[in-house]
């Protein structure tokens, strides 16, 4: 295996843990918040904050360096619209992730703060989760837009 393949395989990795990391989050997430137990919430949404870190964080940094080395060493004008289109896509999933991370946070906390107080889920926690569950659905509209981009490369001018 040369080190271009190298690259795309990595690439295409990156795309799995994007889209794998994050549907596996939003399931356990609603799962947890169906359930309405603050522990199981809290415990489910300290998991969720570390798997976002420790996964998804490196694989949007990922993404980014190896298309780029792929866009380059193949030739691609950044400005093919298949490609222009994906940089788009990828910068608005990047603009519902990044607060659904702090979302997540505070989640984590509200249902901790339940725990500890023996009270049921405060109305922060619901209103945290409601924002939460409005952001997922567009980025993962997005990713999967942007999936099909990178899959098929279609031929359009932007």
């Amino acid at each position: 295996m040369d080190w271009l393949e190298v690259i795309r395989v990595l690439h295409v990795l990156g795309a799995c843990v994007l889209i794998g990391t994050g549907s596996g989050i939003a399931f356990f997430m609603v799962m947890a918040h169906r359930s309405a137990d603050p522990h199981f919430i809290a415990r489910t949404a300290a998991t969720v904050v570390i798997a976002d870190m420790l996964f998804t964080a490196t694989a949007v940094v990922a993404q980014p360096l190896t298309g780029f080395v792929l866009a380059r060493t193949l030739g691609w004008p950044i400005t093919d619209g298949w490609l222009a289109l994906s940089l788009v896509l990828y910068v608005v999933i990047g603009l519902f992730w990044l607060p659904v991370i702090f979302i997540q946070i505070g989640m984590r906390n509200e249902a901790r703060l339940s725990v500890r107080s023996g009270t049921g889920l405060t109305a922060r926690y619901q209103r945290l989760y409601r924002i939460w569950f409005a952001c997922g659905i567009p980025a993962f509209a997005a990713i999967i837009v942007l999936l099909w981009l990178m899959v098929a490369r279609p031929a359009f001018a932007i």
